[in-house]
């Protein structure tokens, strides 16, 4: 069994969220997808529009997910101790990221491999936000 997992905030769910979750599933057995928790969320020095438990029941609800935990922190390779993935699924603006890549040597060395899925464009919950912000302003 190829279980497989991703993880984000999920705020104002849209069209880029499930292009990824369909995608990701299309890929493994089980996916398990972390959502940010509402203090990791301000740890990026950001707000949630959607409380924690309504984002985390949005994700619950999608067919192509399997199971739903607590995004609590950054760190992948704690989550991979306690889930034992194969497959991680990202956005592909993290592509060659510093960060990333030394998550990716890490991985490897595990046997999990990084799966960069390509950003939908013309739509992200920070521009959805940008645009309800603008709209009522009036």
């Amino acid at each position: 069994m190829i279980i497989g997992y991703t993880t984000g905030v999920y705020d104002l769910f849209h069209i880029g969220h499930l292009n990824l979750l369909r995608n990701a599933k299309s890929m493994c057995d089980k996916l398990i997808v972390g959502v940010t928790t509402d203090e990791l969320v301000s740890y990026k020095a950001k707000k949630a529009v959607i409380p924690f438990t309504e984002r985390m029941e949005i994700i619950r609800s999608i067919r192509y997910v399997d199971a739903v935990i607590p995004q609590e922190t950054m760190n992948k390779f704690e989550a991979w101790e306690k889930l034992k993935f194969d497959i991680m699924f990202v956005g592909d603006d993290w592509y060659k990221e510093n960060k990333w890549e030394k998550m990716e040597a890490g991985f490897k060395d595990v046997g999990v491999k990084i799966v960069y899925f390509p950003y939908t464009k013309g739509t992200s919950s920070t521009l959805i936000n940008e645009v309800l912000i603008n709209l009522r302003k009036g």
